[in-house]
């Protein structure tokens, strides 16, 4: 990964310059992006990954067991959408919680979710320049659609009326912020020429690509979900109310 750095310096510049590629260079794209106080990972990639499918694995069943103990008349559907609203809020707060608060040293970071987001970002390098777009979004995220997912959660559980206009709210959050989050990195790559991910294809398919598209495809779903919903429910009331006035 040292390769860039040492082309170049090969390339000619003063040893100043050259003091500074060294002590400025981390193996983000786009080269030479400067990260204040950047300290690689110390744990590996395997742990990372195994830490964080791990506490999702178990966040799953957990939220399973209690929303079937407590309320048993839960069908399937009910029951895996209280489990994506959970899982997501989960993400939503306290992972992507933690960018949003310390966005500003977690370069530096050595914590578990620091280096999480360390090793993610090498597939979207803005997580550590300080990008007034990713923390925007991200806020937002963190301030209105995780406690949002809670929110629908439990009026799902509740089997509340307001389930499906908020169920479409928060979905719609979602979508939208993932979409804008795609747009703005690939207008900056097919546009502006600047690429915010490392070749490799790992990590643009896998973390960029594959771990983004959940907030697409299910918030999709779901919005689907609700407007049939909605439809059917007005169609109801709209053909009671035509059956009164025939009366």
């Amino acid at each position: 990964m040292a390769a860039p750095v040492v082309d170049i310096i090969a390339n000619g510049s003063s040893a100043t310059q050259q003091q500074q590629l060294v002590n400025n260079y981390n193996p983000y794209y786009p080269i030479g992006s400067y990260i204040e106080g950047y300290a690689a990972n110390e744990w590996s990639v395997p742990a990372l990954l195994g830490v964080f499918f791990g506490a999702c694995t178990l966040l799953l069943p957990t939220t399973y067991i209690l929303a079937k103990r407590l309320q048993p008349t839960l069908n399937k559907t009910e029951l895996i959408t209280i489990l994506w609203f959970v899982l997501s809020g989960s993400i939503h707060i306290f992972f992507e919680g933690y960018y949003a608060y310390n966005y500003d040293t977690l370069g530096s970071k050595q914590t578990l979710i620091g280096q999480m987001w360390k090793e993610y970002a090498f597939s979207d390098s803005r997580y550590l320049t300080k990008n007034s777009f990713v923390l925007s979004v991200e806020t937002v995220t963190v301030v209105c659609w995780g406690p949002g997912c809670f929110l629908v959660a439990a009026l799902i559980f509740q089997r509340h009326p307001l389930r499906h206009p908020l169920q479409m709210l928060v979905s719609f959050g979602q979508l939208y912020g993932d979409a804008l989050y795609y747009a703005t990195c690939l207008f900056d790559h097919y546009v502006a020429g600047i690429s915010y991910s490392r070749p490799e294809a790992f990590y643009f398919y896998c973390y960029f690509v594959l771990m983004n598209f959940f907030w697409i495809l299910i918030p999709g779903i779901l919005i689907y979900q609700s407007t049939m919903h909605a439809a059917s429910a007005i169609e109801t009331v709209q053909r009671l109310k035509s059956g009164k006035k025939v009366q």
